[in-house]
């Protein structure tokens, strides 16, 4: 994901030429904080060319529609999360640690200065198909590989695993949001780290109550003992 961070209120230089890997990297940057401050629908190409200090010629040599740039902008933001996830998943073999990174990991995402966070959990539209399928890759892929954990660890059925796995994600997820659009209301003075202790103690205190046992999976045949 882009992480650069310029004035919205200064335009960059025209003029300068690039090379088109990082070219293509400033207009990525550039859409984003449009997108992030304006929504999709608001938007303009004029004003995406504008802010990177191109034409709008050299934008749409880089992006045919701004639907593809939306898209582009979409598709690193959702790698970056689920990348978060599978090293918060990777970082400890103590699977209550391994809640609280989970957790954490979108906290962090949330909080990050860029707001990348609003394109994948508040499109405004969530209505064209490739969108909906972006936003819902990051449940998808990050509830399969905490499911993994939950299965291995409690013998629960996949189905079950999965069901508690989306559970997880949707509760950082949306706790995150919260946290942050409050953050100087009902949240004030609720720092990150307190915010993600909370909400991870919450979820661990419901998944450690599937406790692995010697007993074979459900979706296993049961062998007669004689």
């Amino acid at each position: 994901m882009v992480t650069e961070q310029f004035d919205l209120d200064e335009p960059r230089p025209r003029g300068v030429r690039l090379p088109r890997r990082e070219r293509r990297a400033q207009l990525l940057s550039a859409a984003l904080e449009v997108f992030v401050a304006q929504g999709y629908h608001a938007a303009a190409m004029d004003d995406i060319a504008e802010r990177a200090g191109v034409s709008k010629p050299v934008l749409y040599q880089h992006f045919p529609s701004k639907l593809e740039l939306y898209l582009a902008i979409l598709d690193a933001a959702c790698d970056s999360i689920i990348a978060n996830c599978r090293r918060a998943l990777e970082s400890t073999q103590d699977n209550k640690q391994r809640v609280a990174a989970a957790i954490d990991a979108f906290y962090a995402y949330v909080g990050h200065d860029t707001g990348a966070f609003r394109l994948v959990f508040e499109s405004d539209l969530t209505n064209e198909p490739a969108v909906r399928d972006h936003v819902d890759r990051v449940t998808t892929e990050c509830a399969a590989m905490i499911a993994a954990v939950i299965e291995d660890d409690t013998h629960l059925p996949a189905a079950a695993s999965q069901l508690l796995a989306v559970s997880l994600v949707g509760m950082a997820q949306v706790s995150a949001r919260f946290w942050l659009t409050e953050n100087d209301g009902a949240m004030a003075g609720l720092r990150r780290d307190e915010a993600t202790a909370l909400v991870a103690g919450l979820a661990w205190r419901g998944i450690r109550g599937y406790p692995k046992t010697d007993e074979p999976k459900t979706d296993e045949p049961k062998t007669d003992e004689r």
